[in-house]
């Protein structure tokens, strides 16, 4: 009898199967042997999480990546909760060889938690050098906001009050609060001035931010302004279209931006696109942007503007000043020309409105040399003024600042990073964590409920009977 016949019958097919069995549990151990192997080896992860909870944002990763500086981040915890913050902070340490993560627990390391005054469980504190501060929160904004705080040393914004402008201590729907905080969480500190009552911009002052005047400017403000700039000073002008009803034509402002080869457009800008998804004549949606740092890292991003008003660069050259667009709209889009009335449906009228596309910020630098002024640093030195123009102050205000598809925050603080020479910081910033959340009718939930008490167990009797009559 040979071996075939041998394994032939039933015996021999139970074998068979059994070696089946045997060869592809091997094959499917060995496989996820090599899957792991290699993830350990190349230290893939992939993040499938609707916010990217586990993933670093571009800002956090730049500035890790730019570490010239040995930091510590100092876990303060009971030793059977450090793993409750691993998964965040080892994403820290991966990023940067300069940057390393130390759990400590107060009970065990009591000398340690009282030079870094601990007083409870939990605290994240960001040290580099003889400097350290103490994280607001453990998520990656609150850790990468505190990494730049001990990175950098604290500058001066201040507002322009008194013709109107928006309050950056407001938290109105057109107030600046949510700007002012996230400025201060960046380790700015936002200060307000009367330019009116100083006739100066203060000495110390990094970035002058006129956000929305429904005035215009005194001559002795503007020559304060134009000194300032022309010094090295740094400065972001937010103008509003006539279409805003708070908003008036500040003469004197849009002569001084026409001495920077900008002109004004005295138009409402208007894009057709918005208007077919449901936007108001008054929304304009931005998609595409300048070679400037500030908008880099918005490739691929939205900025929404609310009733925006266009910029023109001359096209002659004046001598020291640099001038570039940071966004426009679509082919499509146009600006309503002397516009001064209220927004309603308006189609373009050729020959008298500005055919898109427009351009609804620019940015420029201008270098003199001369005399001292306290932004630029030194005697005589040469110097770099900077100035940002907006065509929009409310894309800034809280009710637009941070909502979701949007990216009027990082446009924003770009602007303000870029102004005070902080170019390492210009960056898509991490989002919040989001909760996620099932909203369900009173119906729903009541068909949810009947189907969990009477529909499955039917379900399981339905599949038993059934197999019970097969092999029956």
């Amino acid at each position: 009898m040979g071996w075939k016949d041998r394994i032939g019958g039933r015996r021999g097919q139970q074998v068979l199967t059994g070696a089946n069995f045997v060869i592809y549990t091997l094959i499917v151990i060995a496989l996820i042997v090599l899957a792991n192997w290699f993830v350990s080896r190349h230290d893939k992860r992939w993040d499938m999480t609707p916010s990217k909870k586990y993933s670093l944002s571009d800002q956090t990763r730049k500035i890790l990546k730019g570490l010239n500086k040995d930091v510590n981040i100092l876990v303060f915890d009971q030793q059977r909760r450090f793993g409750e913050r691993r998964d965040v902070l080892e994403m820290f340490e991966k990023n940067s060889h300069r940057l390393k993560v130390k759990y400590v627990d107060p009970d065990r390391q009591p000398t340690v938690a009282k030079e870094y005054g601990i007083r409870t469980y939990g605290t994240i504190v960001v040290s580099s050098g003889d400097r350290h501060i103490e994280a607001k929160d453990d998520t990656e904004e609150g850790i990468t906001n505190a990494l730049i705080h001990v990175l950098t040393g604290q500058k001066l914004v201040y507002f322009a009050q008194g013709h109107g402008e928006h309050d950056p201590s407001s938290t109105a729907e057109l107030g600046y609060s949510s700007a002012k905080q996230q400025m201060e969480n960046e380790n700015f500190q936002v200060k307000t001035v009367s330019l009116a009552e100083k006739n100066e911009v203060p000495a110390d002052c990094t970035v002058l931010v006129i956000a929305g005047p429904q005035q215009d400017y005194l001559a002795q403000e503007i020559d304060a302004i134009r000194k300032y700039v022309a010094g090295g000073g740094r400065v972001l002008i937010m103008l509003d279209s006539l279409a805003d009803p708070r908003a008036q034509n500040p003469e004197n402002l849009l002569k001084l931006l026409a001495e920077w080869n900008v002109t004004v457009q005295n138009d409402l800008v208007i894009e057709p696109a918005v208007q077919l998804v449901g936007g108001g004549p008054g929304l304009t949606i931005v998609r595409k942007y300048g070679a400037n740092p500030i908008v880099q890292p918005l490739a691929g991003s939205m900025t929404l503007f609310p009733l925006p008003r266009s910029f023109a660069i001359g096209k002659e050259s004046k001598p020291g000043v640099t001038a570039s667009s940071l966004c426009d709209t679509s082919d499509e889009s146009y600006g309503v020309a002397d516009f001064n009335s209220k927004v309603h449906d308006i189609a373009f009228r050729k020959g008298r409105d500005l055919k898109g596309p427009l351009s609804l910020a620019v940015a420029a630098t201008m270098s003199s040399s001369g005399d001292a002024n306290p932004a630029s640093g030194a005697e005589g030195k040469s110097s770099e003024g900077r100035f940002v123009a907006i065509g929009t102050s409310a894309f800034a205000a809280n009710a637009y600042l941070r909502v979701g598809q949007f990216a009027n925050r990082d446009f924003f603080l770009g602007a303000i990073d870029w102004l005070s020479s902080q170019e390492n910081l210009i960056s898509v910033r991490p989002q919040p964590p989001e909760s996620q959340h099932l909203t369900m009718t009173a119906q729903q939930m009541g068909r949810f409920l009947y189907l969990g008490v009477f529909g499955v167990p039917l379900l399981i009797i339905l599949i038993g009977a059934s197999v019970w009559w097969q092999r029956r």
